[in-house]
């Protein structure tokens, strides 16, 4: 049995949301290079090189890389030889959201109440927090900072399981075709398939978390994630809607079994700032 204090939760979500504010993904920057070399249009060519001199001076001067820091989701794989003294998770985890938004100086986005007076909570808090017990004497904890652009972006269907895995693509692009330029593109998308209704869109969120340069596990739907992107880029929305070769960087798709009489499909856009940071305790 190993012991954690809560305290070192809250210091590393505080951590992992402020350098994600701050410093774009590795992968996310290279595939934005390589997006750039692959445009044959100079306007594309030079949205793109703004995106990645925005990252640079991010990165350089501590700044946000975008004026929506994002709203605070994180996954926590907990493993089930840990005890942690103190707070409970969750309070040190919303504890670490509260500083890195106070003392990273990012904009405060969350209301209390989603319908009727919609006053701001003031630091960011509650973050929105999925929790897996797993084996083991440790705590990995992955955070994504979500911009609402392209979260109001995504959708979800209840399909029938007698559709197809044409049908089924024809939705995920039909998603992204009519989301246009809103989401900010180039877009990263995240798809959930199976499960039920919410487990779909969990998955659909996780998989935004997935490294673009990590290949699917499973061959049938790393073939997918090729056929899905390549179709994509083929709308020709645009590195920020204008044309051009590059509409998504990436499609990630995570699946979960599901029951006889259902195909839950989720779709989650995320914009090319994917700030997703990873610690284990």
């Amino acid at each position: 049995m190993v012991l954690v204090n809560s305290e070192i939760i809250t210091k590393t979500v505080k951590r992992l949301f402020i350098e994600s504010a701050f410093y774009i993904p590795e992968d996310i920057l290279n595939a934005l290079k390589d997006a750039k070399e692959k445009e044959t249009e100079e306007l594309p060519k030079s949205v793109l090189d703004n995106l990645i001199l925005n990252h640079k001076i991010a990165r350089e001067e501590h700044i946000p890389i975008c004026q929506d820091t994002g709203m605070a989701v994180v996954f926590i794989e907990l493993g089930k030889d840990v005890t942690i003294k103190g707070q409970n998770i969750y309070d040190a985890v919303n504890q670490g959201v509260s500083q890195a938004y106070k003392e990273g100086y990012l904009r405060k986005s969350v209301v209390s109440d989603p319908l009727f007076d919609r006053k701001n909570t003031s630091d960011n808090t509650p973050a929105v927090i999925y929790t897996d017990i797993v084996d083991g004497e440790k705590i990995k904890i992955t955070v994504g900072a979500k911009g609402f652009g392209s979260e109001n972006m995504s959708a979800i269907k209840m399909m029938n399981p007698t559709q197809t895995v044409q049908e089924v693509e024809d939705f995920i692009v039909s998603v992204v075709e009519n989301a246009g330029s809103k989401p900010c593109p180039p877009v990263i998308v995240g798809v959930g398939i199976g499960g039920t209704f919410d487990k779909a869109a969990v998955l659909s969120k996780k998989a935004l978390l997935r490294p673009i340069d990590e290949e699917n596990e499973d061959k049938r739907y790393a073939e997918m994630e090729k056929r899905l992107l390549k179709r994509i880029n083929s709308l020709k929305i645009g590195p920020a809607g204008i044309g051009g070769n590059t509409t998504a960087l990436a499609v990630n798709i995570n699946t979960y079994p599901t029951h006889i009489a259902g195909l839950p499909v989720a779709v989650n856009i995320c914009c090319h700032a994917a700030r997703g940071k990873q610690a284990i305790i």
